[in-house]
């Protein structure tokens, strides 16, 4: 297929053989463009961020190293390359990282300019959230934030404003680029064991480490009605295409605590692209979004060519690696009540920013006049699958709400969890932090200080 962009501004169209092309590889070995660095190769350290701004006109930094080319059509691609301007005008943060000290080897410094630079076109000033995902070896953080916060005061460039431009969409024999829920499922059904990518944050990794050559690939970043978040009243139905970073903008105001773990979901340039769908649908048993829809009541709907049905998330995973989903269905959208007042989500992991959970809890329980009525548990790390802690739930269920029913009902998870041991924790540390989260929670909940980050001696 060929597919066209933008690339610093001027159009590019090139031919797609596999649909397993990234941009990283087109950029610098078609293009000639070898600012944007090869680190990683897998979404981690940020070498390889550019800018990407899609037809909503946001611009959001993104990894070139997982990013296929078919995920670019009709959008705009600035590198570090094209931040200057065109009379060789220095951008501010490129200025400011001059003034500032902030670069040393410079491997790492095009990915920090290019965030940087989306953050500054954005408005944005939590730059220790923003460059989370830039890893810097030898300069330190230090003067790299003091350049962030001195560009901040100036003005975007006008050049920096990205041109409409529309491209026409094609498809071939082994990759489809769909344009409505209702192609997608239509050739879903006559191409069962396809392999579907939206945001490819997973799917990218099985091609630079695996080496694995997916056929046929549907991309699904175009299907615009499943991007949509649909407010019912009582319920959000959100669709299986969201990115993270649009999934955090409606959960705000329904949970401040989910939307605090979603800030530790990958980095910015992995919430970007990543999908809620697709967290959902590779049935990783340490996906951190899986576990609080789970706590939340969330409800799967499914689709298979015209049909449709629904079933409680936590049914959809079986075991390790299998999922109920039949052959040529996909997961079109999650559902779940707005109400969510006593959610509460903990993430442990070994570095607070960008990392894989040992243990993600989370819980949610209802009292009706000092009674507990209604708990959901919900863990990810604990088993081969995200799932209930039903008999710690059944534990506390009718008991008082207080301190001796949370310490009580701990000892029940060890009928629910049998852990293992691998790098990220032990099987014994998993138990027993999976059970301390459910003491934080009932203190959390009683305005105890709980977030290590703000108790002090």
């Amino acid at each position: 297929m060929k597919m066209s962009f933008l690339l610093n501004g001027e159009p590019v169209s090139t031919a797609v053989n596999t649909g397993t092309e990234t941009l990283l590889d087109f950029l610098r070995q078609e293009a000639g463009l070898c600012g944007t660095k090869e680190g990683c190769n897998e979404g981690d350290c940020g070498a390889c961020s550019v800018i990407v701004t899609g037809s909503d006109g946001a611009a959001q930094p993104m990894n070139a190293c997982i990013l296929f080319l078919p995920q670019l059509q009709g959008c705009s691609v600035r590198t570090v390359e094209g931040i200057s301007g065109s009379d060789g005008s220095l951008h501010p943060v490129q200025d400011a990282m001059i003034l500032k000290h902030g670069a040393q080897c410079g491997f790492c410094t095009p990915g920090f300019i290019t965030t940087m630079a989306a953050a500054h076109a954005n408005g944005e000033t939590d730059f220790d959230t923003a460059l989370a995902g830039n890893l810097c070896r030898c300069t330190g953080y230090a003067p790299i934030i003091r350049a962030a916060k001195m560009a901040a005061k100036q003005p975007v460039p006008k050049w920096m404003h990205e041109p409409k431009f529309a491209a026409n969409h094609n498809s071939s024999d082994d990759i489809f680029c769909p344009q409505s829920t209702d192609d997608l499922a239509q050739w879903y059904s006559k191409n069962p064991h396809a392999t579907l990518v939206a945001g490819g944050t997973d799917v990218g990794l099985w091609v630079t480490k695996q080496m694995r050559k997916p056929a046929p690939i549907a991309f699904l970043g175009h299907v615009m009605d499943l991007r949509q978040i649909k407010d019912h009243g009582m319920f959000l139905s959100v669709g299986a295409a969201t990115t993270i970073t649009s999934l955090m903008q409606s959960i705000a105001p329904i949970s401040s605590s989910l939307h605090a773990m979603l800030a530790r979901y990958g980095s910015t340039q992995v919430r970007n692209a990543a999908t809620i769908g697709g967290n959902i649908a590779n049935g990783s048993p340490i996906g951190d979004g899986p576990p609080a829809l789970i706590a939340m009541g969330a409800t799967l709907v499914l689709r298979r060519g015209s049909e449709h049905r629904r079933l409680p998330l936590e049914d959809f995973f079986i075991s390790y690696g299998q999922q109920d989903c039949q052959q040529g269905e996909f997961i079109e959208a999650v559902e779940f009540p707005k109400d969510q007042t006593n959610l509460r989500c903990y993430k442990l992991s070994k570095r607070f920013d960008q990392d894989i959970s040992a243990v993600c809890g989370c819980i949610n329980i209802t009292t009706e006049k000092g009674i507990i009525t209604k708990a959901r548990i919900a863990f990810g790390g604990m088993a081969g699958t995200p799932a209930r802690a039903q008999h710690t739930e059944n534990a506390l269920l009718g008991q008082a709400w207080s301190a001796k029913a949370f310490t009580e009902a701990k000892e029940t998870m060890a009928q629910d969890f049998t852990p293992l041991s691998d790098m990220r924790a032990s099987a014994e540390y998993r138990a027993q932090i999976a059970q301390n989260m459910l003491i934080r929670y009932y203190h959390d909940l009683e305005n105890n200080p709980t977030d290590v980050r703000g108790v002090h001696a």
